[in-house]
């Protein structure tokens, strides 16, 4: 596929997520998972994270709080280390994850600061 949103949002995904963590996903979906990895690049990335109203630091604490909340795990530590690329503070991570837990329950905190804690550390943001 290509397409200028499909483009545009390949190079965000890239950046924010890693490219290594893009282009696997996208070679290991091979023929059948295809079209899901092109419509998550073009519509999620391509139509959402290209716009101007949010900054990318923004938008990586808004998808923290909602795959934290839906618990969502695979995503949310991914989206921690997005988080970091995109300038996101560990306060403000922790910051999300705790009004997450307000709205969403005890449980999705605990799994948020576990999962937090341990790719904040990964990344040589917390010790």
């Amino acid at each position: 596929m290509s397409s200028e949103r499909f483009e545009a949002g390949l190079e965000i995904r890239r950046e924010v997520v890693g490219a290594e963590y893009v282009d696997a996903a996208i070679e290991n979906a091979g023929e059948f998972g295809r079209p899901f990895q092109e419509w998550v690049t073009e519509a999620c990335w391509g139509s959402s994270w290209t716009r101007d109203a949010l900054s990318r630091r923004d938008r990586s604490l808004l998808v923290l709080a909602i795959t934290g909340a839906l618990g969502r795990e695979a995503e949310f530590r991914l989206h921690v280390r997005g988080a970091v690329r995109n300038g996101c503070t560990a306060e403000e991570i922790s910051d999300t994850i705790l009004h997450t837990a307000v709205y969403a329950g005890a449980p999705a905190g605990v799994t948020g600061f576990k999962i937090a804690q341990e790719v904040l550390r990964e990344e040589g943001v917390i010790a």
